[in-house]
Order: structure tokens, then C-alpha cells, then sequence
């Protein structure tokens, strides 16, 4: 069975935190959309890359108290632990990620440079993590209902047939079921926090759009295109006698749109593709990408024109055309949205980065001298081995200051 697809970190979460980017023009080659009662295969979006899974699965071994001890602790971020285990899964994930972006386009020694640089900052992301996790904890912020869509996603991107079918395919791969889930939570949280906290105040006046567009206009020169956006009703695994309901559904969700609802709210609500989380969202084709019939119909199509439904092998199929670029020049106004966008992730790095320092001002952060460097040095470097007990005197008496907690250096059972 293929690999799962799972949740990327919380720096993968940044563009979801801007407005909705628009469909930029096509600068690769996209995958080609299969025309109708084909049998080619549906295109597919490229899925979110693995994200470290705690798995507390630590060999026991005594410890000088007499006890075993369960697991090494080698950071507290506040009241939350990062152990050893949990490092070590980073680790992984950082090379895997590395050699998924290079994809065997690069050279042994640039696959190694880049995996260097990415476990480099796995301790510092986990710890950042954990705060932005615990500051969407203070905020109350709940995203139990996006768990249970996400993982619903999940199974449909890898063909299970239900909740049951992912979970014993989760543990197969050697990772706790709940681990999982809650790896998918905190993913979610952190997207919020930052959207909330941070994207939030970032505005982009349209004075520098314009600009951008004046100073960067060789950049939007292209073919002719079109961006399209989808929604699918799959009949795979279908009974004969259950497709009359499901294309009622799909023209159903075709006149919702007519009738003017938003064509990526429907999608999210009622498409059962892969490309429901981003509103349906497919990607630009140039001319040659997609299949002939489907290319002949979108490219004689405006701007937010929708096609008939039609029958795919996977199901019954609707597309949107977001936006048609006509060859050469575009105009500012069909890139507009793209540049807005552009000009948002360029400024919500270094906010966050700012962000994620007051966090740490406000916080106690402890982190065992051997993984100082790995942490990225600086602020407390020596995990106490005092009793666990917060400061609440000093709350108490009203004083100020960070959230200081102290934990034993190492989780242990008697023997």
C-alpha cells in the first residue's frame, strides 16, 4: 500500500493563512484532466508532504534513581515536553521532505546539502510548535470538526473504504492511531494561530501591486491559459442504481452556483475530489495539457463559466473556469490576485519570525545541553532537575513575568 498522505509542518501552513490566492498562469507542465467517459486517470494534486508523528516507543532502561526510565527529554516548552523520539521522527521527516522536493532532479551532494539544512531547524520547529499550539490553547481555538474533514480527506485521497480502513492502515505503518490524529490537530491550530495572530494584520495597499506589476511586468508574459477549479461526485465503488442520485447531486450543486453561491464553498462542501480543501482548485493549463475534449470546451469558455456536467470514469465532473489568460501580456487585473498574494508570503515570514520571538519571551523554554546548538541556541539551555511544581506563589501575589514551569530532567516508573 502507498504511502499515507500526511500534514505537512506549520511553515507549510503560510499561504493558507493569506487572502485566497487566484489562479496564477501555468509555469510547468500540469497534469492532464481526463476528458469525459475516458479512462485515463483523474489528475491529481500534489499531496501534503509527511510531518513529524510522535511515536513514545523509547526503549526502558534503568535509571540511577532506581526507576526506568520511559523516555529522554531533551526540551520544555512551558508545560509541554519534546522527547528524543520525537526529535529523531523530525529528523526523518526533514530527509524525506528533501528528497520528495528534489524528486531525483538533484545531484547527491545537493539532496545532502538540502536535507542538512532542513534537520537543522527540526528542533527549533517543533519548539515553535509547541507554542504556537499552546497560544491556540489560550485562545480557545477549536478545530475538532476540520480534524474529522481532514482525515476524511485522508481516506479518500488513499481509496479506503471508511474510518476503520484508514486507522488499521495508520497503524500498520507503525504510527498510534491517536498520534495521528492529534499531529492532524495540532497542524490545524498552528494554521489558525497564525492566520489569527499574524495574517490578520498584514495588509497589501494596492499602490504596491501596482507597483510590483510595473517593476516585474517580463514576468507575466505567457501563453494562452486557463485556471479551472473542479467539483466531483465519485461513483467509484457505486452501485449501478445509486447513479441516478449521485448526478442529482452534481447538477444540483451546478444550479446552487448558478443561483450564485460561491463555487468554492460548494466544492469544499459537496466535491468528493481530491481538490476540495482548496474550494476545487485544479491548477493553470496551457493548450496540449488536457485532454481534447475538455480542452476544446474550457478554452472557448470566459472568466467564472461553467461547464455541463459531465461523466468521468471517476464520476460526474463540473468545472469552473477561474480565469482564461490570453497569450503575451496580461493584464494587472488577471494577475492582481496573484501578486497580492505574492506580496503577503514575502511579508508574513518575517512577522511570524517576529511573532514567534514575543512567544518565546513570554514563555519558558528549556532545552537539554546537548541539543542547544540543534535548537538554535540562546535562552534558557539547562533542563532543572528540580520537583514539578509551577510558580504559583508568584502568580498569587500578582507578579508579572513568563509561564515558569519545572518538570524533573527525565519521566520515570519505579522499578
Amino acid at each position: 500500500m502507498r504511502k499515507l498522505a500526511f500534514f505537512a509542518g506549520f511553515f507549510a501552513a503560510l499561504p493558507l493563512a493569506a487572502q485566497q490566492p487566484a489562479p496564477p498562469p501555468p509555469t510547468g507542465e500540469q497534469p492532464k484532466l481526463e476528458a469525459p467517459k475516458m479512462a485515463e486517470p483523474e489528475p491529481e494534486v500534489a499531496k501534503p508532504k509527511p510531518a513529524p508523528v510522535a511515536k513514545p516507543k523509547a526503549a526502558v532502561t534503568p535509571d540511577a534513581g532506581g526507576g526506568k526510565v520511559v523516555e529522554e527529554i531533551i526540551a520544555r516548552v512551558n508545560n509541554e515536553i519534546i522527547t528524543k523520539s520525537e526529535y529523531d521522527k523530525a529528523l526523518a521527516s526533514a530527509e524525506e521532505d528533501a528528497k520528495q522536493e528534489c524528486e531525483n532532479r538533484c545531484t547527491p551532494q545537493q539532496l545532502q546539502s538540502m536535507s542538512d539544512e532542513r534537520k537543522k531547524s527540526a528542533l527549533r520547529d517543533l519548539i515553535d510548535q509547541s507554542l504556537l499550539v499552546q497560544r491556540g490553547k489560550d485562545l480557545s481555538i477549536s478545530v475538532e470538526t476540520d480534524v474529522i474533514k481532514q482525515l476524511d480527506q485522508i481516506r479518500i485521497q488513499n481509496k479506503l473504504a471508511d474510518m476503520d480502513a484508514l486507522e488499521n492502515a495508520v497503524k500498520s505503518q507503525g504510527v498510534n492511531w491517536e498520534d495521528f490524529k492529534n499531529n492532524i490537530r495540532n497542524h490545524l491550530i498552528t494554521q489558525k494561530v497564525i492566520g489569527q495572530e499574524v495574517g490578520s494584520h498584514i495588509t497589501i495597499a494596492e499602490s504596491d501591486a501596482k507597483k510590483f506589476y510595473e517593476d516585474h511586468k517580463a514576468e507575466f508574459i505567457g501563453p494562452e491559459s486557463v485556471a479551472l477549479a473542479e467539483i466531483v461526485v465519485s461513483t467509484e465503488g457505486k452501485k449501478e442504481s445509486e447513479l441516478p442520485d449521485l448526478k442529482k447531486k452534481a447538477e444540483t450543486a451546478r444550479k446552487r452556483v448558478d443561483d450564485g453561491e460561491d463555487f468554492g464553498e460548494i466544492a469544499k462542501r459537496m466535491s468528493d475530489g481530491t481538490t476540495k480543501d482548496q474550494g476545487g482548485y485544479l491548477g493553470a493549463y496551457k493548450r496540449g495539457e488536457l485532454a481534447k475534449q475538455i480542452e476544446d470546451k474550457v478554452f472557448s469558455m470566459k472568466r467564472k463559466q461553467l461547464t455541463d456536467v459531465m461523466e468521468t470514469k471517476q464520476g460526474y465532473l463540473i468545472l469552473e473556469v477561474l480565469e482564461h489568460y490570453d497569450e503575451g501580456q496580461q493584464s494587472y487585473e488577471k494577475v492582481k490576485d496573484k501578486i497580492m498574494n505574492q506580496l503577503y508570503e514575502e511579508r508574513v515570514q518575517p512577522a511570524l519570525k517576529k511573532y514567534l520571538e514575543t512567544l518565546r519571551e513570554q514563555s519558558y523554554v528549556i532545552i537539554k545541553p546537548a541539543y542547544v546548538e540543534a535548537a538554535g541556541g540562546g535562552g534558557n539551555s539547562e533542563i532543572q532537575e528540580v520537583s514539578a511544581t509551577p510558580e504559583q506563589e508568584k502568580a498569587k501575589k500578582g507578579e508579572k513575568g513568563p509561564r515558569k514551569w519545572y518538570f524533573p530532567l527525565k519521566r520515570s516508573k519505579p522499578s
